[in-house]
This record gives C-alpha cells, structure tokens and sequence, in this order.
C-alpha cells in the first residue's frame, strides 16, 4: 500500500511508517506541496497512491468520483504527529484490508 501524505500532515511521517508502508510519500516530496486538491487527486490516482488526508474534501471528492485514488480520512482535528504515527500504525491491518476491498473508497480513522 502506497500513501500520499496530504500537506495538512507533518512529512515526517513518511520516513517513521517506512517500516509499514515502504512507498510512500508526502505531497512535498512530488512538488504538489501547494497544489488544490484537483492535483493531489489526478497524481495518486495515476501513480497508485491511497491518499492519507486530515481534510473532508477529499473524503467528499470520494463519494462523488469513487476510487481511485482511495482516500483514507484522519478524524483526528489538531494534534501531534506522534498521535497521528499511533492511529496509523494501530489501525495498519485496517488499512491493508481496506485498500484491497475494491468496494469501498474511503476509510475515516479517529
């Protein structure tokens, strides 16, 4: 599974969840760092990427154009990376089930 970390997300956390999620990215590393969601959409859908956001609108783009890109939505509001590194990795099981079940598109975490 290949994440595309969202700008709303510290870009550290590609290198801490390499260990589970070795091809991910951050949307810094592509150069989409201050692209619309348009962008960030069109590259992980053409790249195979899940994007990994803490923004609704790509959940709301989700159910209006389905997968892909599947969109995996982190309920959490403000809080540290460390927090987000520990629901991810809590929920890692989760997540690879999720992005092999072709019928949904979006997964929301909290």
């Amino acid at each position: 599974m290949k994440l595309l970390f969202d700008q709303n997300l510290s870009s550290a956390l590609v290198s801490r969840l390499s260990d589970l999620f070795p091809e991910s990215t951050h949307v810094k590393n592509v150069g989409l760092m201050q692209s619309d969601d348009g962008l960030i959409w069109t590259y992980a859908r053409e790249h195979g990427f899940t994007i990994l956001s803490k923004d609704s609108d790509f959940q709301q783009r989700s159910l209006l154009f389905g997968a892909p890109p599947k969109v995996v939505w982190l309920r959490v509001g403000n809080c540290p990376s460390t927090r987000v590194e520990k629901l991810i990795r809590d929920h890692s099981i989760t997540l690879h089930t999720f992005e092999a079940d072709a019928e949904q598109s979006v997964l929301a975490l909290s």
